[in-house]
């Protein structure tokens, strides 16, 4: 009988969707109150993590859009400074795919910085070089809330939204993309309208992500993918990262009410639907995610598990947990003008 354990202990496992507490308490490495600190990815099994500065969308001003950008550049230095040792865990900046693999290598957790929320670039482009000097290595276009690059899956009536925007991408925008594929950034459509991330997927010069999304087939939340979505992000070589927010797995859940088996239907869909190539696993830890079974990053082999249940064999969970993600990422940097 394959011991679950055994084989999450083999594999390069790669959560592509992690929050960080904010303002900033010191305790990344552990022990913490945090879903995700280094000692419990240590603990769980889990390679390298995406940490993302994430950014809440604000009116769109000058004033407040400077304001994100200044907590965004402040997060990715937080962000970066989770480099060190204690103890026995060890963790290191990676900014780019060869760094994560090297890292996992030497059994050195893999820090992977990110930007969700275009909002923190305003209309200022030359912001995505700052992010990317700290080590970003993707945008999350918007969140919940229009903004300058483009409609959000979830408009805020809060701030002034209407249904939409600029009915996709803004010609801000689509400028974003051509800059974050010169400069080796993914493009994440997480969080974006449909008619936004259909627009990225077609812009793109490389693959685009979803860090963290679900099926809407299986959940009709306005934040996840329909099949043509699907369809759209694995025809141009991209990924979905399903991840582990309840809302998103079952519809009206709580926490305690969605389990692995909620989360695993998910992915097995997606498989299904666009082939194993163009599925990965992320959690949204600290920023939603969390179920029974997947509470923190500690039971993260728990997620292994019901794989090889169904009867996957540890060639497709590799794949999973971050073989797709990589072969993206490796995709955007060879793109790099």
């Amino acid at each position: 009988m394959t011991d679950p354990l055994a084989v999450h202990a083999r594999l390069f496992t790669i959560d592509t969707h992690i929050d960080i507490p904010w303002p900033d308490v010191g305790d990344a490495f552990g022990p913490s109150t945090r879903r995700v600190d280094l000692a419990k990815m240590r603990a769980g099994g889990v390679k390298g993590g995406c940490f993302a500065a994430y950014v809440p969308q604000g009116p769109r001003s000058t004033e407040a859009e400077q304001a994100a950008f200044e907590r965004a550049r402040a997060m990715l230095t937080v962000i970066g400074a989770m480099a060190g040792i204690r103890g026995e865990v060890r963790a290191r900046l990676a900014r780019n795919s060869m760094e994560i693999e090297a890292a996992a290598a030497e059994g050195v957790i893999a820090v992977v910085p990110a930007v969700e929320n275009g909002y923190a670039i305003g209309a200022d482009l030359d912001r995505l070089d700052v992010f990317a000097a700290l080590g970003a290595r993707y945008l999350t276009l918007t969140h919940n809330g229009h903004n300058a690059l483009g409609d959000s899956a979830i408009p805020r009536a809060d701030l002034g939204d209407e249904a939409a925007l600029h009915g996709g991408l803004s010609a801000f925008g689509r400028a974003v993309i051509a800059r974050l594929n010169a400069i080796g950034l993914l493009v994440d459509v997480s969080h974006a309208a449909k008619s936004t991330m259909l627009q990225a997927v077609g812009l793109s010069r490389s693959p685009v992500v979803a860090t963290h999304a679900s099926v809407h087939a299986l959940c009709p939340h306005p934040r996840n993918l329909d099949d043509e979505q699907l369809d759209a992000i694995a025809d141009r070589g991209g990924v979905v990262q399903i991840t582990a927010v309840p809302a998103f797995l079952r519809r009206d859940a709580k926490e305690g009410e969605v389990g692995v088996v909620d989360f695993v239907d998910h992915v097995e869909y997606a498989m299904r639907r666009i082939g194993i190539a163009h599925v990965g696993i992320s959690s949204d830890f600290d920023g939603g995610g969390g179920f029974r079974g997947w509470h923190d990053a500690t039971e993260s082999p728990n997620i292994t598990a019901e794989l090889l249940r169904r009867g996957y064999d540890e060639r497709v969970v590799a794949a999973l947990w971050g073989g797709n993600f990589l072969r993206v990422m490796r995709a955007a940097e060879a793109l790099m003008a």
